[in-house]
C-alpha cells in the first residue's frame, strides 16, 4: 500500500464522520422547525452536503429519524420510570404528561413522534411501549385508589393524548403570535397546559374545584389553530430512497 492511500483512509474517516455530524445536526434544526414530513434535500443543503452524501450515511427517513432522537426518546422513558415510582400515583401521572408535553411544544419533530406512528424507528417502538406501560401502571394504581373513573382504559387515555398533541404546535404557534403582537410577557410554550388540565379532569372519578390554568384562548386564535391543522401540500423536493 503506498503512503498516499494509508493517508488517504483516515482522512476519509473523518471526512465521513463530519458529514454524518452535520446531517444530524441539520436533521435536528429542520425536523424541529417543520415536522418529520421535511424535505430531505432541505436537510442535506443546510448540512452542505449532497443528496448522495445523505443517503449513503441514512438510507431512510427511519433510520435519520432514529439517529436524531434517540437520545431525547430516552429521556423520555426516564421521566416515565421516576412517574412509576413516584408516592402519589396522580401527581405521577400530571408530572409525567406535563414534560411530555413540554417536549412536544419545544420540537416539531418530537411532536410528530409521540402522536403519530413511523414504520422502522426502533428506539420509536421502545418508547411508545414504554409510554403504554406507564400510563397503564399509574392508571391501575388509580382506579384502585378510586382517583380516576372506573371504567377509563389505558388506550382512552392514550387516544385523548394523541389527538391533544397534535394541536399542541399550533396552539404555540398561535398563542405565540398573540403574545407578540401585543408585547405580552405569556409563556406561549406552554398553552397546552389548559387543554390538558381540561382532558385530565375529565378522567377523575369526582369533579375537583381547581382554577384551569391561564389564559384561556381567544376566538381569533382559536381559529388559527384550525387553520394551522387544516391539510397541508406535500413539500416539494422530497425524495425518498427506493427500496
Amino acid at each position: 500500500m503506498t503512503v498516499g492511500a494509508r493517508d488517504g483512509a483516515p482522512r476519509q474517516r473523518r471526512d465521513a464522520r463530519r458529514n454524518r455530524e452535520l446531517l444530524l445536526e441539520a436533521a435536528h434544526e429542520v425536523f424541529t422547525e417543520q415536522g418529520l414530513d421535511a424535505a430531505l434535500d432541505v436537510i442535506a443543503r443546510r448540512a452542505g452536503v449532497g443528496n448522495a452524501t445523505l443517503y449513503r450515511h441514512f438510507p431512510t427517513r427511519a433510520a435519520l429519524v432514529d439517529a436524531v432522537f434517540r437520545d431525547s426518546l430516552t429521556g423520555t422513558m426516564d421521566a416515565g420510570e421516576r412517574a412509576r415510582k413516584a408516592p402519589d400515583a396522580w401527581a405521577g401521572l400530571t408530572g409525567y404528561l406535563e414534560a411530555v408535553f413540554g417536549a412536544l411544544a419545544a420540537d416539531r419533530g418530537s411532536n410528530d413522534l409521540m402522536t403519530t406512528h413511523l414504520r422502522g424507528v426502533d428506539s420509536l417502538e421502545a418508547v411508545h411501549e414504554h409510554n403504554r406501560r406507564t400510563v397503564d401502571t399509574l392508571l391501575t394504581r388509580l382506579r384502585d385508589e378510586g382517583t380516576v373513573r372506573a371504567d377509563v382504559t389505558t388506550e382512552d387515555v392514550l387516544f385523548g393524548l394523541a389527538a391533544l398533541g397534535r394541536a399542541v404546535p399550533a396552539l404555540t404557534a398561535a398563542t405565540a403570535a398573540t403574545a407578540a403582537a401585543e408585547s405580552a410577557d405569556v409563556s406561549a410554550p406552554d398553552a397546552w397546559r389548559r387543554p390538558l388540565a381540561l382532558f385530565l379532569g375529565g378522567l377523575r372519578a369526582a369533579p375537583v374545584a381547581a382554577a384551569l390554568p391561564a389564559p384561556a384562548l381567544t376566538a381569533a386564535e382559536l381559529g388559527e389553530v384550525l387553520r394551522e391543522l387544516g391539510p397541508h401540500r406535500t413539500r416539494a423536493g422530497d425524495r425518498e430512497p427506493r427500496a
